[in-house]
């Protein structure tokens, strides 16, 4: 008879389940097809058949508008090909000026234009000149370091110079989170204990059972008095999110913002997400890594198989700069902060003790320099026995696919773990194009067969590794905000190393016959999104 009742539980337990998420899904249908989503879609589609329009509109002055095609052409041929910029980018744009000369001229224009671009780097520099009072007038080296890891010093000075001003720490204690499980449970015990503030940065949040446990505590805390921020993302306000969810947070007393909100306007900015997933509690623990705040990420609900992801606990000194770089984006679009009270707050003779060395960055779009993929290129360049990497997608440009083959050319281990069941097709079509020159050159590919690899990790030698946001596609390197943080001699090195050994247990190798069996649909596809990948 009991067991007669459990069935019944469990049976009413997993229809309750499926009725929740069939709601959820009718629920998204019913806000995309007549919330304000559709409205920004038929507003923008109205933008564009105007511009369409106006093109078409010229065809009596058909000659004039020749000669001038043919100017303009030239001359966005020389700018492309003076201009300092990845080759691949430009072949992309010299195949659209001329397979539809109208159309690709306009959109290079547009998109050279910086259309909502130029306040926001400029409201982004100003906040770096109103945050460099809180950073040394020198760049820092903890001692020891620069003697222990000979590549240190070069790295901590480019990302010091060129990526924003992110020093070396020492006195960081790393813990490595090999799940979405373990992270949202590690991130719930360090929310119960916070007594100053919380700030929260993601990608995505969705409501369920993830953002639900976390909610529940945000709430707790707020009423006990501590700060809590909260952002997010503004493609989640396309299927993920009530538009006003922001507002509904502040009626519970969390301030929440969207990053970069879709609006009924044309614009670059558009193109430049707030990729980073930045979790900091008091100034004296953060998180990053891969997991966003969303139930696929701890595994209800995935849609593709199996969900793997990792992050990144961090304790100590180098939390600081993940505070800096949210109060940097929280602050964007508004007057300055009280940035020190944030910055300080480790203070009163806090200290960790541990090992090794972390170095966290950010990169931005908005700058020339991609801070991303510079230091994978450093670990690739610099590596004696492998390099091991982790990503959900690889959309490679010239440079990396260049690092890549070259470190495995002069005997470098070069392993990938990819995805089996991808969450894009067309990324996973674009991926496999590059999976023959990569075989060929010794690199060796992995599909995780149970399901879909969400996590960002590069190791190498036992001695170095990079945890964070940044995927090996165009998105990350050249278009989205990002962080990560690379470690040197921390004992997590080896922890990543040794979850990618785990994985790869889960994992079949690509083999060139293999690349055979591809269906001739992936492959076409592939090779014509492969032209235009670095603008998608």
């Amino acid at each position: 008879m009991d067991q007669e009742k459990e069935k019944i539980r469990t049976r009413s337990s997993q229809e309750g389940e499926e009725r929740r998420l069939l709601q959820k899904s009718k629920r998204g249908i019913l806000n995309l097809v007549f919330g304000r989503t559709m409205l920004v879609v038929l507003t923008l589609a109205a933008q564009i058949v105007l511009l369409v329009a106006l093109f078409s509109s010229l065809s009596s002055w058909m000659p004039y508008y020749y000669v001038l095609l043919l100017v303009l052409y030239g001359g966005i041929i020389l700018h492309l090909v003076n201009k300092p910029s990845e080759p691949t980018t430009k072949i992309t744009w010299i195949l659209l000026v001329v397979l539809a000369p109208a159309l690709g001229m306009a959109l290079y224009v547009f998109v050279e234009s910086d259309i909502g671009h130029r306040v926001l780097n400029r409201r982004l520099s100003e906040l770096m000149k109103e945050t460099s009072a809180f950073l040394p007038e020198e760049m820092p080296m903890p001692e020891g370091a620069a003697e222990a890891a000979e590549e240190l010093p070069g790295l901590a000075r480019y990302a010091w110079n060129r990526g924003g001003r992110y020093p070396v720490y020492g006195n960081t204690k790393v813990d490595y989170l090999s799940s979405g499980e373990e992270s949202m449970e590690a991130m719930l015990d360090d929310l119960r204990a916070a007594k100053d503030f919380i700030f929260l940065e993601f990608f995505i949040i969705d409501e369920g059972v993830m953002w639900g446990r976390v909610l529940k505590i945000l709430e707790e805390k707020q009423k006990e008095g501590v700060e809590v921020r909260v952002m997010y993302d503004g493609t989640c306000a396309i299927f993920r999110l009530p538009y006003r969810y922001p507002e509904m947070l502040k009626k519970l007393g969390i301030p929440c913002k969207m990053f970069a909100p879709i609006r009924p306007m044309i614009s670059t900015h558009y193109n430049n997400r707030d990729h980073r997933k930045i979790l900091v509690i008091d100034g004296k623990v953060a998180y990053t890594g891969g997991v966003n705040l969303a139930d696929e990420y701890i595994n209800i609900g995935s849609r593709f198989g199996h969900w793997k992801d990792v992050s990144i606990r961090l304790e100590g000194e180098a939390v600081r700069s993940f505070t800096l770089m949210f109060l940097q984006m929280w602050n964007v679009n508004e007057t300055g902060d009280a940035f020190a009270r944030y910055l300080d707050a480790p203070s009163g003779g806090w200290r960790v003790d541990a090992p090794g060395w972390v170095l966290p960055y950010g990169d931005s779009p908005l700058d020339a320099e991609k801070v991303g993929e510079m230091v994978y290129m450093d670990i690739l360049n610099r590596a004696q026995r492998y390099v091991h990497i982790m990503t959900p997608y690889l959309i490679l440009d010239s440079e990396m696919l260049t690092s890549l083959t070259f470190a495995a050319k002069r005997g470098v281990d070069v392993s990938i773990i990819l995805p089996h069941i991808p969450d894009k097709k067309y990324a996973f079509a674009l991926a496999k194009t590059h999976y023959r020159e990569l075989m060929e050159a010794g690199v060796r590919i992995y599909e995780y067969t149970p399901g879909f690899v969400h996590a960002k990790t590069f190791s190498s030698d036992d001695c170095k590794a990079v945890v964070g946001t940044i995927n090996l596609d165009y998105r990350s390197l050249y278009l989205h905000f990002e962080c990560a943080a690379y470690l040197r001699d921390t004992p997590a090195v080896i922890d990543v190393e040794r979850d990618f050994q785990e994985t790869l247990k889960k994992c079949q190798e690509i083999t060139l016959e293999d690349l055979k069996s591809i269906p001739l649909s992936y492959r076409v596809a592939g090779w014509l999104l492969k032209v235009f990948a670095p603008v998608m």
